[in-house]
């Protein structure tokens, strides 16, 4: 038989049938061996102890080992590259969070990665809420005072974040874009610092997790003016959100597994559909709960049209506000 031939007969059945030869060059049904999800940040963080999770229980449901690899760097955008870059076939995807869409946007970021044509979204998977704390000293205690007291007095008041172009610093940004105002960005490393800079009084505002701030306004330690996200959090729903002001105002901070654009959707959704499974479990809400997240499944068409639209509307920000990544 002409082998020439006789692949081209093989190639042509596959394709009347519906099948790609992609899936006729896999050894079974997928997935068939390891899985790697990576993850842009060190072991032990944060996001790594969350796609860990994930992974573990990925690993039950899918009955292949699937294990988590990090490489730091570049805000996540060194995973990221690795991962677009990788074959799309399912077995190298990303834990990826909010950062990613605003990371290559920054002035003078040295990435031409974008993660909205490299990437393509398989799940959402957890939120996390922030909130804007303040001094105790401040005239504001609620989402309509602060607004008021900062149309009034245009680059008095001061707010700190986690650093430059994370969200919460975006989200600030977001908000004076909206509303015509003017703060003064402080960026600090961490939250520890900067809650205690509120507390004595260096800082008026600060943005930081709800997981966070939350014991300390019980405390009576800081002031809570609002909620980042369009609802108010169960359990601390005294606290106003700043969409009670500006309509349509929503900032949550998430993280979601991404695979390379071209992973074929049989793929996309097989993996999914184990995710949405996984998270839907008392044990993963109870896991998530306990990292100070919550479990916030997404399917990948929603996703990625979020993803789209958020990644849009950071650059808008970036741009109209002159923030640099220097």
């Amino acid at each position: 038989m002409n082998p020439t031939l006789s692949r081209r007969t093989f190639v042509g059945a596959a394709l009347a049938a519906g099948t790609t030869p992609l899936t006729f060059a896999q050894t079974g049904p997928y997935p068939n061996r390891p899985i790697r999800i990576f993850v842009g940040y060190a072991a032990g963080g944060a996001v790594d102890t969350m796609a860990r999770i994930v992974s573990q229980r990925l690993t039950t449901a899918l009955g292949q080992s699937v294990v988590v690899e990090n490489r730091a760097g570049s805000a996540g955008l060194l995973a990221a590259d690795t991962v677009a870059k990788a074959p799309a076939d399912g077995y190298t995807l990303l834990h990826g969070e909010s950062a990613l869409l605003i990371a290559p946007q920054l002035q003078n970021q040295a990435s031409s990665l974008d993660p909205v044509k490299a990437l393509v979204p398989v799940a959402g998977l957890f939120q996390s809420r922030l909130m804007l704390v303040a001094n105790n000293e401040v005239k504001a205690s609620n989402p309509t005072e602060f607004l008021a007291l900062v149309k009034a007095n245009p680059g008095r008041f001061t707010y700190g974040t986690s650093g430059i172009g994370t969200v919460h610093h975006l989200g600030v940004e977001l908000f004076k874009s909206r509303t015509k105002t003017h703060l003064l960005h402080i960026p600090y490393r961490g939250a520890s610092q900067l809650v205690t800079d509120v507390i004595n009084g260096q800082l008026q505002f600060g943005v930081v997790s709800a997981a966070a701030g939350v014991p300390q306004v019980r405390s009576g330690r800081v002031k809570a003016i609002a909620m980042f996200s369009s609802t108010r959090l169960a359990g601390a729903d005294d606290i106003g959100t700043l969409a009670e002001v500006v309509p349509g105002f929503h900032v949550a901070p998430r993280q979601m597994l991404l695979a390379p654009a071209g992973t074929p959707q049989a793929i996309i959704d097989r993996l999914s559909a184990a995710v949405g499974e996984l998270l839907a479990t008392p044990d993963a809400v109870s896991a998530a709960t306990a990292q100070g997240v919550t479990t916030a499944y997404m399917a990948p068409g929603p996703l990625a049209a979020d993803v789209k639209r958020e990644y849009a509307e950071w650059g808008k920000v970036i741009k109209a506000q002159g923030i640099s990544a220097e």
